[in-house]
């Protein structure tokens, strides 16, 4: 049985589905689809067996910033790990392909990868697994191959495989003549006419030595800072951190740019299932569930004489309505409102954009902040003081700390905390509370089988999140 080593990538952090993603918490770990993330279908997807081969446990590649959050949804979904390999900063997916392919070559120079993002809706698994197969014989005449979509419709957020004729009907790997950037409306419409488009995936299947002979031809230039900072990596809590020097000499440049555009081995799959890279509301409320008017709820929203529309809201306290809106797009969080026409549901990012000019934290910040031990979020926040409401996992653990700033009133409302103030260590139950005075070494930590959560209420000069100095992290930090 032949063996398959899936590669997810997961270290970008698109903002076309703002507000819900952002820079902080992007769309591949938030729960787009019923009970689970992103992230963890695609795990999912990539594991176990099919007829003809297994899936080995799957390799990730992310930022040390996600690193906590990505080991704890694999957990979650009941997804043993590979390697996690962290990269010091995004440079674009070529070298993040790359370091993977290098790294996995050095354990097994046969090893045949399937890379894929963690960000995609998939709903048909067994038809993406047989799609898979038929990759496998071109992958085995020493062919990169890609996945192209069928289009369904004429898409202005997608790039674009030109194969030289209509793909075949049993749905074999044929040879690829180009890739094509994402088009304009007319464009796009005479290429869904044509029928010799597919949509790119940016999902491949080869052989880990066959790619990395690709980068030497067409991309020599990443080969040796990438092969350093996987030579030079060191392990960290579990992680495998890529040495950030080398790292730093690799070009930022996509995959396609880099070497799927100039290969002369490049074949593609056509797939015909149902596939979405949710890269922008549109295509959430495309893959949504709508009622006789074509409008789309999710949360606590509601409408009164709306059409073609989706309403979202993302917080359980948050009552959306919408009253005689058509072709309307509208998601609240609970920092946040987006309003806009369908039509310019790709021009999101512009959103983003205008916010980081006025120095917004909702921009990229979200209200709630996710650590290894758990989260916090805060309620309140002004002169001089700030209310957090903290929850801390089972077994989770925060750093022994001190602040120079401010000082901090803990009233604990589920569970039980073990705190330690200065020399004393004391047991906090629910509806207690301690004090911790500015200048003293604290600590937070959840023995219990349940989480605990407690209400912060600081007051200080200085309230900032860099108001921390670090004495003992389990966890490694020091300044996140």
């Amino acid at each position: 049985m032949r063996e398959i080593t899936p590669v997810l990538l997961c270290g970008g952090g698109g903002t076309r589905l703002w507000p819900l993603s952002r820079q902080s918490y992007p769309k591949q770990f938030a729960y787009m689809t019923e009970g689970q993330t992103l992230f963890q279908a695609s795990a999912q997807r990539m594991t176990g067996e099919a007829e003809s081969y297994r899936f080995q446990r799957p390799h990730v590649i992310t930022t040390r910033d996600f690193r906590f959050i990505a080991a704890e949804q694999l957990y979650e979904a009941g997804v043993d790990p590979g390697a996690i390999l962290l990269e010091p900063e995004g440079r674009n997916t070529a070298p993040a392909i790359l370091a993977a392919a290098l790294f996995i070559s050095a354990q097994d120079p046969d090893a045949i990868l399937l890379v894929s993002p963690s960000d995609h809706v998939v709903p048909d698994v067994p038809a993406f697994r047989d799609a898979v197969v038929r990759g496998l014989t071109a992958v085995e005449q020493g062919n990169l191959v890609t996945f192209g979509i069928t289009p369904d419709h004429p898409e202005t957020g997608y790039g674009y495989l030109e194969l030289p004729g209509p793909p075949p009907d049993d749905g074999a790997p044929c040879p690829l003549t180009g890739f094509f950037e994402k088009p304009d409306q007319a464009t796009a419409e005479a290429m869904l006419e044509k029928g010799t488009y597919l949509w790119n995936a940016g999902i491949f299947l080869f052989a880990a030595k066959d790619f990395i002979a690709a980068v030497q031809k067409h991309a020599p230039q990443l080969i040796d800072p990438v092969s350093e900072a996987v030579t030079a990596a060191m392990p960290d809590l579990g992680f495998l951190d890529l040495d950030a020097g080398a790292w730093a000499g690799a070009e930022e440049i996509s995959v396609d740019y880099a070497v799927m555009e100039k290969a002369d081995n490049l074949w593609v799959v056509p797939y015909s299932g149902a596939w979405s890279d949710l890269g922008s509301w549109e295509s959430v409320l495309r893959e949504g569930t709508p009622d006789s008017g074509g409008v789309v709820l999710s949360g606590q929203a509601h409408h009164i004489d709306c059409t073609d529309s989706l309403l979202w809201s993302e917080s359980p306290g948050l009552e959306l309505v919408g009253i005689g809106l058509d072709n309307t797009i509208a998601v609240a969080t609970p920092d946040a409102v987006l309003v806009a026409d369908r039509s310019r549901s790709q021009d999101v990012k512009q959103a983003v954009a205008l916010l980081k000019s006025t120095g917004a934290s909702q921009a990229t910040e979200f209200p709630m902040d996710h650590r290894p031990w758990g989260h916090f979020e805060t309620l309140a926040l002004a002169d001089r003081f700030q209310v957090k409401r903290i929850v801390v996992k089972p077994g989770g653990i925060l750093s022994l700390q001190s602040h120079l700033h401010r000082s901090e009133h803990w009233i604990v409302v589920a569970g039980t905390a073990l705190v330690t103030i200065g020399e004393t260590e004391q047991i906090v139950a629910e509806n207690e509370s301690v004090y911790v005075p500015l200048g003293v070494k604290h600590r937070l930590e959840n023995p219990g089988k349940m989480p605990m959560v407690l209400i912060e209420v600081q007051t200080g000069s200085y309230l900032g999140e860099d108001d921390i100095t670090r004495h003992e992290d389990v966890y490694a930090r020091s300044a996140d």
